[in-house]
C-alpha cells in the first residue's frame, strides 16, 4: 500500500479506510492479533483485512458490514488526526492547479501541519517529484515525517523543523512552486523567491483574514512578483432528490392520462421530477488564496 501506487491487496502495516457509510468512515492500521470495533460489530484483522483486496465488503459481528478502501489523499483528509486546522479538497484542488503542479515537480511548503495539502501534492508530484516542507513545531514535524514514512512516501518528502521566516526552506533555486500558510506569510516572501528557480515559477499564499491578504501582497510587488491575485473558493453541493411540482391549470380537464408520473389531486394536477435542491446551509469562508509568479527579470 502506498498513497502514490495503487495495492490490491491488504497487508500488515496497510492502512485502510473503513467504510461504514458517506459520513462515517475512519483509518485503521492492518496488524496481525488486532481488533477493531464498529457499530456493526468487530472487525478482526487477520481475518477480515490483511490478505482481502481493497473495496472488499467486510461482514461483521453483529450482522453488519463495512467496506475497507484503499487510502487516497482525498480520503485521508477527511480521515486524518488533526493536530492543526487543515485544507479541505475544495481549496487543495485550486491550489494544485493553479501552481501548475505535475509529475516532476518541486515544491516547497511551510507549515506542514496536519499534512492534508502534502499528501495531496506528494501524489500529484510522483513519482520523480519532491517535497521540501517545514513545519515550525517539533511534535508536528516529527509527526508527519512518521506518517511519510508509514504511507510509503518518505522518499518524495523532506520535513525540516525550523522557522520558515528565519531561517528559509533550507534550498535555493529548486523549487518549481512554494505554498505558504503561516500566521505572517509577509515575512517569508523573500525566502520563497530564494527557493524558486531562476526561470521563475509560482507561488501561493493561504490566509484566513483579509489583513494578512494585504500584507503579502505588498510584500510581493516590492520583490518583483508578477501576476498577483487573490481568490476565495466557496463550494456549494446540489442534492438531487425527486420533487412534486404543480402543473399549470390551462383551463382544461384536470384529468391526466396516459402518464404514470402525473397524478390528479383534487382541481390540479402534480408531476413527479428529478431536481436539484440547494442546501440550507452551507460552507462559507474558509480562507484567501493569493497567487502570484516570480519574474523573469
Amino acid at each position: 500500500m502506498s498513497f502514490v501506487e495503487y495495492g490490491e491487496y491488504i497487508q500488515e502495516g496497510d492502512i485502510a479506510i473503513v467504510f461504514l457509510g458517506r459520513e462515517s468512515m475512519f483509518p485503521v492500521k492492518a496488524q496481525h492479533g488486532t481488533q477493531t470495533q464498529t457499530k456493526y460489530g468487530v472487525i478482526r484483522h487477520s481475518s477480515d483485512l490483511i490478505g482481502k483486496r481493497f473495496g472488499s465488503k467486510v461482514n461483521c459481528s453483529k450482522g453488519g458490514w463495512v467496506y475497507v478502501l484503499h487510502p487516497t489523499p482525498e480520503l485521508w483528509t477527511q480521515n486524518l488526526p488533526h493536530r492543526t486546522q487543515i485544507l479541505y479538497s475544495t481549496d487543495i484542488s485550486m491550489i494544485t492547479m493553479m501552481l501548475e503542479l505535475k509529475p516532476g515537480s518541486v515544491v516547497c511548503e511551510s507549515g506542514t501541519g496536519s499534512g492534508s495539502l502534502s499528501h495531496a501534492i506528494i501524489r500529484t508530484i510522483a513519482p520523480t517529484g519532491h517535497l521540501y516542507t517545514v513545519e515550525f513545531h517539533e511534535q508536528r514535524a516529527e509527526k508527519a515525517a512518521e506518517e511519510f514514512l508509514e504511507h510509503k512516501v518518505a522518499h518524495l518528502a523532506t520535513v525540516k523543523n525550523q522557522d520558515v521566516c528565519k531561517e528559509g526552506f533550507g534550498v535555493v533555486g529548486v523549487a518549481d512552486a512554494v505554498f505558504l500558510d503561516i500566521p505572517s506569510p509577509w515575512e517569508a516572501i523573500g525566502h520563497a523567491k530564494a527557493a524558486l528557480k531562476e526561470e521563475g515559477g509560482r507561488m501561493c499564499s493561504f490566509s484566513p483574514c483579509i489583513e494578512q491578504v494585504q500584507r503579502t501582497c505588498l510584500a510581493m510587488d516590492e520583490l518583483g512578483f508578477k501576476e498577483i491575485s487573490t481568490l476565495e473558493v466557496l463550494l456549494r453541493v446540489y442534492d438531487v432528490r425527486s420533487v412534486s411540482l404543480q402543473l399549470p391549470d390551462f383551463g382544461m380537464e384536470t384529468q391526466v392520462e396516459g402518464d404514470p408520473k402525473e397524478t390528479c389531486t383534487g382541481q390540479q394536477a402534480t408531476a413527479i421530477c428529478k431536481s436539484g435542491v440547494t442546501p440550507k446551509d452551507m460552507a462559507g469562508h474558509t480562507g484567501y488564496l493569493t497567487f502570484a509568479t516570480k519574474s523573469l527579470l
